[in-house]
């Protein structure tokens, strides 16, 4: 039998190669010089000597000499385990040494042991927090099960109850404690006021039976209009009226803060999973496996995750792969595609938003008929008129949306931010509909020499306490939309469900499987949150009644996912959600914040309610609060807002923007740099590959 090729370039003992001396063909020099990165100086600087110089003047045992040499100073050298190219064990055993070293000979300063003991306190602190979260478990399962797209709801739903949690502790310290400190607020002034605008009674008379009763808990009119709910029963204190209006101010500081640390950790992401050197399936193959696992259930889990986001690369590699081999009358035809979807959509949303505005118009027309007046339930449907088109609006166009974003052509992760654009867009508008013509009736539409704001600066006549109307009507749109949630549930997918299960033929095809329709919900959770946010200081215990919410939401989402719905059958990235979803918490948050500064610094307060009544704005009570604190207080004050103060401010962000964009750009071509090294890398190793196959078909020749 001959022997095979592939052992006549070794020595009889097995080892190394022979000396260059005793071996035919190409030196190793010139193989080493012949790589496409010899070609370049990325790796060499000035007065390095070639490629394989050194091997030629030294023999074999002399580079295994070097390689063990290298080898014990890899050893000696204070590495961190996790930087050794070792196994598992090999660290652990490495770690424990050296720990134990460290106790015999007691190495290392003082200052070396105190930031170690300090990042060892760092990390468990982290790891604490992190087995505080709650529903962490519950997200891994669901992670595992149906995809990171649907576990990016949950978490985001989590954050916003947190965020609700906090904004509840704000105003429980800064708005209930100082009202009820300073002794118990009182009622609300009579009829027999005798000021124009200082009579207001939202009681009713009489014995209230118990479907008007039931109204006022729907409406949030009656008991509930003069209660800490609304924003008319707080009275009217210097110190709360303060604490009233920094609580608003501190609750959307806290919320900017923490949305923009987390677009900051989606962005990273986000940059990672779109970077071509990290998406490519040997990464997701060799370096996406967490070897720390204990337990069948954990592993099966992270195959799946695994699994779904192998399956997100090849259905957007074939999108991208598609996109690439058209031709010109197909480019053509999908972009005359794309600009008909769009006409669509804005006809559709143009259609949306009239409609919101004519209902909320005509609400008011409504509540002044005798027979809605004497009718306590159609008293209730006419006041939720708005709500109701809201809600409708937005339970009809989203599916339209999902059905029509398939005809664009674009990839899964592209038709998502796609139709969250134009869900957010519609939700967010038709509430910006609806404060508009609320502005409309406070305001007399901007006209301040109208009759009916003449005397009161405001519309008295329908509106006398107009905060408190505001707040009925976010707290009216955030408790329809949760009964909306509820009736899709328990009237349409558990139906839906039981029809599919039982009638296996036609009828349950015609039913089909259910998908959870991650833009939908996500939508609705901002759209509820840009509520609140807008609701907040004209209803300060909304935040309260949307963490009570939210709770519910989150288990009765999960019975739904679990019970009622099956994979999604065409999943997308979940890093481009993490990072797109506090993008339009933003949103939210910026399109709310203009109602209500709008509201402080230029429409009249209520006369007759609220802890600003008597103002000529509610901003004015910050101002006469700063004129009783001592002198030196009041001009440091006061110079925050002067221009000695802020072009230096300006000057100094100025030049803390441009360094910060200088770093980002060097960081950015150092990464390109390392790219472009792992490319020439790559070529190298083909280069050897197919130096070493060319060497060996020679040698088999010979």
């Amino acid at each position: 039998m001959e022997e095979s090729p592939s052992w006549e370039a070794w020595d009889s003992s097995g080892g190394w190669p022979a000396p260059r001396g005793a071996r035919g063909g190409p030196s190793l020099s010139s193989i080493l010089n012949g790589l496409p990165s010899a070609a370049t100086l990325r790796y060499r600087g000035p007065g390095v000597l070639p490629w394989g110089a050194l091997e030629e003047e030294e023999d074999g045992g002399s580079s295994t000499q070097t390689l063990i040499e290298a080898a014990q100073k890899e050893l000696q050298e204070p590495h961190s385990s996790r930087e050794l190219p070792w196994p598992m064990q090999a660290r652990r055993a490495h770690r424990q040494r050296h720990a134990r070293d460290q106790v015999a000979y007691g190495s290392g300063s003082r200052a070396a042991r105190w930031a170690q003991l300090l990042q060892r306190s760092k990390e468990k602190t982290k790891e604490g927090l992190r087995t505080l979260q709650p529903w962490g478990w519950t997200l891994k399962k669901i992670g595992g099960q149906f995809g990171a797209g649907t576990e990016s709801y949950f978490s985001l739903l989590r954050f916003l109850l947190l965020l609700n949690v906090l904004a509840s502790v704000l105003t429980a310290c800064m708005m209930l404690l100082p009202t009820w400190l300073e002794g118990a607020p009182p009622g609300p002034p009579g009829l027999g006021s005798s000021e124009p605008c200082g009579s207001y009674n939202p009681y009713q008379q009489g014995l209230v039976p118990f479907p008007t009763q039931l109204f006022n808990l729907f409406s949030g009119e009656g008991y509930l209009e003069w209660s800490p709910l609304f924003y008319g029963f707080y009275p009217a204190r210097p110190r709360l009226a303060v604490t009233y209006l920094c609580s608003v101010f501190a609750g959307g500081l806290i919320s900017l803060l923490l949305i923009l640390r987390r677009s900051v950790s989606g962005l990273k992401q986000t940059l990672l999973a779109e970077s071509g050197a990290l998406t490519s399936y040997s990464h997701r193959v060799f370096s996406a496996w967490d070897f720390g696992l204990c337990g069948d259930v954990h592993v099966r889990l992270r195959q799946r995750i695994i699994l779904y986001e192998l399956q997100v690369e090849l259905e957007e590699a074939t999108v991208r792969r598609q996109a690439a081999v058209r031709t010109l009358g197909q480019h053509v035809r999908v972009w005359l595609v794309r600009v008909l979807v769009n006409l669509l959509v804005v006809a559709l949303l143009g259609a949306a938003f009239y409609g919101i505005y004519w209902a909320t118009g005509y609400t008011v027309e409504l509540q002044g008929t005798s027979l809605v007046q004497q009718t306590p339930l159609l008293q209730l449907v006419v006041n939720y008129l708005p709500s109701i088109f809201i809600s409708g609006v937005n339970f009809v166009l989203p599916p339209v949306f999902t059905l029509i974003a398939p005809l664009e052509g674009y990839t899964r992760s592209r038709q998502i931010v796609f139709i969250l654009l134009r869900t957010v867009f519609l939700r967010l508008a038709s509430l910006v509909v609806l404060l508009f013509s609320l502005w409309n009736q406070i305001t007399c539409g901007g006209d301040a020499e109208a009759e009916e704001c003449q005397t009161c600066g405001y519309n008295y006549e329908e509106l006398p306490c107009w905060e408190t109307r505001v707040g009925q009507e976010m707290y009216k749109l955030l408790l329809f939309d949760l009964l909306t949630s509820l009736a899709v549930m328990l009237l349409i997918q558990f139906p839906r469900k039981l029809l599919c299960g039982l009638c296996p033929g036609a009828l349950g095809r015609l039913a089909g499987t259910q998908e959870f329709q991650v833009p939908d919900e996500v939508l609705g959770l901002i759209y509820s949150q840009t509520v609140v946010w807008v609701g907040s200081f004209f209803c300060p215990l909304l935040p309260l009644l949307n963490t009570a919410k939210f709770l519910l939401l989150f288990y009765l989402k999960k019975l739904t996912l679990f019970s009622i719905c099956s994979p999604a059958s065409r999943t997308f990235r979940a890093s481009t959600v993490n990072f797109f979803f506090p993008l339009v918490l933003l949103l939210g948050l910026a399109v709310s914040a203009v109602p209500v500064l709008y509201s402080i610094f230029l429409i009249p307060p209520s006369k007759p309610c609220g802890p600003f009544r008597g103002q000529p704005s509610i901003w004015a009570q910050i101002p006469e609060s700063i004129s009783s604190l001592p002198q030196t207080t009041q001009n440091f004050l006061f110079f925050l807002g002067t221009q000695a103060f802020a072009v230096p401010l300006l000057l100094i962000s100025s030049i803390l923007m441009a360094y910060t964009v200088a770093l980002a750009n060097s960081y950015g071509r150092l990464v390109s740099e390392l790219k472009r090294q792992i490319e020439t890398e790559a070529q190298n190793k083909v280069f050897l590959a197919q130096r070493a196959v060319a060497l060996s078909s020679t040698n088999g020749a010979l």
